[in-house]
């Protein structure tokens, strides 16, 4: 691969940093930061509580990494990264998944839809979900309708972890949840107080990431279901 930002001027992406939340993930989180690089300006792997080689793989491959003793969860996770990217002047963090079901070379996209002005985009696989195994499928389907309802607006796809989120956005409605349920509560509550979101469709390394996820479909979901209703409740207050 070229250097930062090749084929699209260093300039375009020196003010866009991506994380890489990791748990577990020596054999696939290499690869997936080596992809990431070009496409930023730095990349940060959240070796979150990994038991096996992925903090010393992210690092071989030219990431920044932070490593947590015990496991936190994704939105803790992530919550670090922000307070480390943002704190260091980004304007706009991409996150994605450390399996390589998120294709790296697909963040321009996100990228420049940022560009045009929303604070939060997401990388939508709403065309995909008929790929996806049937549990897999009604569980993203039927979320991103509860929680579309919640937001006050239509989201097609809101648990996609493929995201470039503005700092402007995080500064205001802060990343306070440990785990799943963070990404969830955040669109929520991002909408409630008036912040632009958009969608784009992408294309994805393999469709249905059950074999690698650490999603728990029933503890998780009730964590997801309580953030959502409190982050709703907050917004009930302060929506125009």
């Amino acid at each position: 691969m070229g250097p930062v930002g090749a084929g699209r001027g260093m300039k375009t992406v020196q003010n866009i940093a991506a994380v890489i939340p990791a748990f577990n993930a020596a054999p696939s989180v290499g690869d997936v930061v080596r992809r990431t690089l070009p496409q930023v300006a730095e990349v940060l792997v959240v070796d979150d509580g990994s038991t096996d080689q992925t903090s010393h793989e992210a690092r071989s491959a030219g990431a920044e990494v932070v490593a947590q003793e015990i496991n936190r969860g994704k939105g803790a996770a992530l919550r670090l990264a922000f307070e480390v990217l943002f704190g260091k002047g980004f304007e706009a963090v991409v996150t994605l998944d450390a399996d390589g079901q998120h294709l790296p070379e697909e963040i321009p996209k996100l990228i420049d839809r940022w560009r045009e002005g929303p604070d939060l985009v997401l990388g939508s696989r709403d065309h995909l979900f008929e790929e996806m195994s049937g549990v897999r499928k009604a569980s993203n389907s039927i979320s991103s309708r509860l929680i579309s309802f919640a937001a006050g607006q239509r989201v097609g796809d809101v648990q996609t972890g493929f995201r470039i989120y503005r700092r402007g956005l995080i500064e205001d409605v802060g990343f306070p949840e440990d785990r799943f349920e963070a990404e969830s509560a955040v669109v929520v509550r991002a909408a409630r107080r008036g912040f632009q979101l958009a969608s784009v469709p992408i294309h994805l390394g393999f469709a249905d990431g059950r074999c690698t996820s650490h999603y728990r479909p029933i503890v998780d979901s009730l964590r997801i279901a309580r953030a959502v209703i409190g982050a709703r409740l907050e917004g009930a207050g302060t929506a125009a």
